[in-house]
């Protein structure tokens, strides 16, 4: 089943409780959670407090995406406040088979991530490693960008190293994502779809997550 994950980079800060009440409702299980240190990308976010009050107010499994420089340094504290799992930029790891086997043994499923400009082939020595992949549809750093359609490429090329070998790692997409090319990334082979300004700039959030998922659920039906 594919799964829609909300991003609350675009919730209401000031609201962060209520918006996530609201999405909670649409029958979601994850919440994404964008982490950015002004320095790896071009944006500064939230810290482990904030994840630590998330977790005090859902129960859902928090999907935990370090945009930073020293992620071997800070997975182990965000898993502490709560994340259950933690995806860290193939770019940021210069000991990615390290990095994502210390994720593991913390307790917290470990994912990796790939820029729009960083190919698929950088991955092969660790996709037998990796929980899930996440493939960047725009340019890490902020929200509301454009699709980039080439990602949808590089899920192909993911999807096909995955039926090939028999892996099992979940495939996962964020940027730019909403009801008009959910399905062509479904098809693609996505399993999990992250949505910010989608869901959150929307009147009705959880109506938004509802169609989204309509949309997945067709679109699953095509690939299958």
């Amino acid at each position: 089943m594919v799964e829609i994950l909300p991003s609350i980079l675009s919730a209401d800060f000031a609201r962060l409780g209520e918006d996530i009440a609201r999405v909670e409702k649409a029958g979601i299980t994850k919440l994404h959670v964008d982490i950015m240190d002004g320095h790896f990308v071009p944006n500064l976010t939230m810290g482990p407090p904030v994840v630590k009050s998330i977790r005090k107010v859902t129960r859902l499994t928090l999907d935990v995406h370090l945009m930073i420089t020293d992620p071997d340094k800070f997975a182990p504290i965000f898993i502490e406040a709560g994340a259950d799992q933690i995806s860290v930029h193939q770019e940021a790891c210069p000991h990615l088979d390290r990095t994502l086997r210390m994720i593991q043994a913390e307790g917290a499923l470990a994912g990796v991530v790939l820029n729009p400009a960083t190919p698929v082939s950088t991955l092969d020595e660790v996709l037998d490693l990796a929980d899930y992949v996440l493939i960047m549809s725009v340019n890490p750093g902020f929200g509301g960008q454009a699709f980039l359609p080439n990602s949808l490429r590089k899920v192909q090329q993911l999807e096909q190293r995955r039926r090939a070998s028999g892996r099992h790692f979940y495939i996962e997409m964020d940027g730019g994502l909403g009801p008009d090319n959910i399905g062509a990334a479904v098809r693609a082979g996505c399993d999990w779809i992250v949505a910010g300004s989608s869901v959150f700039s929307s009147e009705d959030p959880e109506s938004a997550v509802r169609t989204m998922q309509q949309v997945a659920r067709d679109a699953m039906m095509v690939r299958a």
